[in-house]
């Protein structure tokens, strides 16, 4: 058997044959490792090194069920999914092994193409990793394809158009403009992409970006493939390509079946070959067997390039983000903060059972003492309440004064987020702290489990996008809300330059007022307000009234918010259970006064459901 070098690579005779002909790629890599008993919970990418011959036995079956295009088995193989499985450091490795294997398995009897796949973290705005770094580990990977002596790229799976943007430019750049690339996303059965947009938003950018071939893949069958592709080619004459799965997986004795037979397939083959289609191949789900039926069709076929008689179509303009309602319009506590009033907020929390009556009375008294809003918070330490939600409707219909609900994200998906901020839009509530809430293990039901799909960022985005009218994939919902966007700030961080870059990114997402957690140290408040000084929006101070040292313990100890040593020993000489409460009053009280010139406003704490003790701090806010 000739030897091939890795080095090898037929990247120029693929572009010039791609116009004149269709290529039948191989199908599922991960359904073949797992049918030959892998275990899902494997780095699959990692076995091009550890069981090197079991990958190329795939492969192999693949040449000989006729495929003309080999995907490498680097998937995942991106430095940032590696270390997921502690594999970091064998990034280079993998992925030339990846190449090597096919190469070896396809002789010349097939093109490889270096696959490469979604990062399985989120973007910003809604995730932490940054548009830059995905693109340099996209450029990381690419480089180690090419190297290693791919004929083309495969980008595939992606759901997320501006991750995709990413993998594609950062891979044109790397490769140069000679090799082919396939951008493929992955679709619903509407024809949406995972972030929502439809084709006639994605499709256009895809013809515009610099992908030689454009397509869907995975996620679903062969119809939703057809029927999408169909549309697409009215917004592009570039080449197509279509790898649907076998249809949606079964879930039969433990295992996911996926049902479509090869012949059914290669049904749908014959359609998207007759459409148009370039390249066609399989997905999760589908074996060698449907890949002999798919390569049988296209011989049968082997229709010339597509020919259009019409210009292609410009999508028709879709409604556009809606300019956001002003501050001072969304709500009265969105006005005084406008007018550079100095607003306090009393913190409520919601009743652990059905009756709200004690918490709706503390309401009234707050209302009749001059404190401008409630504070409810949503869950806190992850404990099971009454909803935040509907406790602040039940405080702003029964006790008359507004609400401020706090948000987080541990219980909601993005689906559930989107749907209660409306709802909470739609009955009034329009005053809101975003925040990524605490983690199931910090309350009573620690094998609760939690969600995240974003954090508090995220969160601010989705509001933001809400407020323009828009889902989270930037498409209009024929509406917008009005609420007005708060965030939550830690002066007294452990880790205070990752607090600072975290503030910046919620300014950034669109917060229009900060609430601090509570503040005992003025310096922290002070060198907190001069580095985030270019951001210019109000802070609201947290002010906590202290009931006795041990909570005040508790507050250094378990909450980790600092309280200087002066505070303490007033706390710790106390010798009654009154004398602790009106010392923690007095301390608050000082607190108020030194913050009051600095701040826009101050939340006060309730501490166990003590009103007065609130109101007693606010007394020293003075004529506002």
């Amino acid at each position: 058997m000739t030897s091939i070098s890795p080095k090898f690579s037929r990247a120029a005779e693929f572009r010039e044959l791609l116009p004149q002909r269709v290529f039948v790629a191989d199908g599922a890599m991960g359904t073949m490792l797992y049918s030959k008993g892998v275990f899902i919970n494997r780095c699959f990418d990692e076995l091009n090194v550890s069981q090197p011959a079991l990958v190329k036995e795939i492969h192999q079956d693949y040449v000989k069920a006729g495929a003309q295009i080999l995907e490498t088995n680097t998937f995942g193989a991106t430095r940032m999914r590696l270390s997921a499985f502690g594999m970091a450091e064998k990034c280079q490795a993998i992925n030339e092994a990846g190449v090597r294997l096919a190469r070896e398995a396809a002789q010349e009897r097939a093109f490889v193409a270096g696959a490469i796949g979604p990062l399985a973290v989120r973007l910003e705005p809604l995730g932490p990793t940054s548009f830059e770094e995905a693109r340099a580990t996209f450029a990381e990977q690419t480089k180690y394809l090419v190297d290693a002596g791919v004929d083309l790229l495969v980008l595939e799976t992606f759901g997320d158009l501006s991750e995709l943007r990413e993998a594609l430019f950062a891979a044109r750049e790397v490769a140069g403009g000679e090799m082919v690339i396939v951008a493929q996303a992955t679709i619903d059965d509407y024809g949406n992409m995972l972030d929502g947009k439809d084709v006639a938003a994605y499709a256009p950018l895809l013809d515009d970006w610099p992908a030689d071939v454009i397509g869907i893949n995975c996620s679903v069958g062969p119809k939703a493939t057809l029927e999408t592709i169909e549309t697409m080619m009215r917004y592009s004459n570039k080449p197509m390509s279509a790898m649907p799965n076998a249809g949606h997986p079964a879930r039969v004795e433990g295992r996911q079946i996926y049902l479509c037979s090869p012949e059914y397939m290669s049904q749908y083959a014959r359609r998207l070959l007759w459409a148009g289609v370039k390249i066609v191949g399989g997905c999760c789900g589908t074996t060698p067997e449907h890949i002999k039926e798919v390569v049988s069709e296209a011989r049968s076929l082997q229709p010339g390039q597509r020919k259009l008689t019409v210009t292609v179509e410009a999508p028709e303009m879709k409604a556009k983000a809606l300019p956001k309602v002003a501050a001072a319009d969304k709500s009265r506590l969105g006005a005084k903060l406008a007018a550079g009033k100095f607003v306090a907020f009393v913190e409520i929390l919601p009743p652990r059972g059905v009756d709200a009556s004690k918490e709706i009375a503390g309401a009234k008294l707050c209302k009749e003492n001059g404190i401008d809003c409630i504070n409810v918070p949503d869950g806190p330490r992850a404990s099971a309440r009454m909803s935040a939600q509907v406790c602040c409707q039940l405080m702003q219909r029964d006790a008359g004064i507004e609400t401020v609900l706090h948000f987080c994200c541990r219980d909601r998906n993005i689906l559930g987020i989107q749907s209660e901020l409306i709802g909470a839009h739609s009955v009034g509530v329009r005053n809101l702290i975003c925040i990524t809430g605490d983690p199931p293990r910090m309350g009573a039901y620690p094998n609760a489990t939690a969600v995240f799909d974003v954090d508090a960022i995220g969160l601010a985005n989705i509001v933001t996008n809400l407020n323009h009218g828009l889902d989270i994939g930037g498409n209009p919902i024929g509406s917008q809300t009005a609420m007005l966007l708060g965030v939550g700030a830690n002066p007294g961080a452990f880790n205070m330059e990752e607090e600072l870059r975290r503030f910046g990114w919620k300014v950034q997402a669109g917060a229009e007022y900060v609430v601090t957690q509570p503040v005992f140290d003025l310096k922290l408040l002070e060198a907190w307000l001069k580095a985030t000084s270019q951001y210019n929006i109000p802070l609201i101070a947290g002010i906590w009234p202290l009931t006795s040292y041990r909570n005040a313990e508790f507050m250094v100890n378990e909450l980790r918010v600092p309280v200087p040593e002066e505070y303490l020993e007033r706390m710790k000489r106390a010798d009654s259970a009154e004398k602790a409460r009106a010392e923690g009053v007095a301390i608050a009280r000082e607190m108020v006064e030194r913050v009051r010139p600095m701040a826009r406003g101050v939340q006060l704490s309730a501490p166990f459901g003590r009103y007065e003790m609130a109101i007693q701090v606010a007394e020293a806010i003075g004529p506002r």
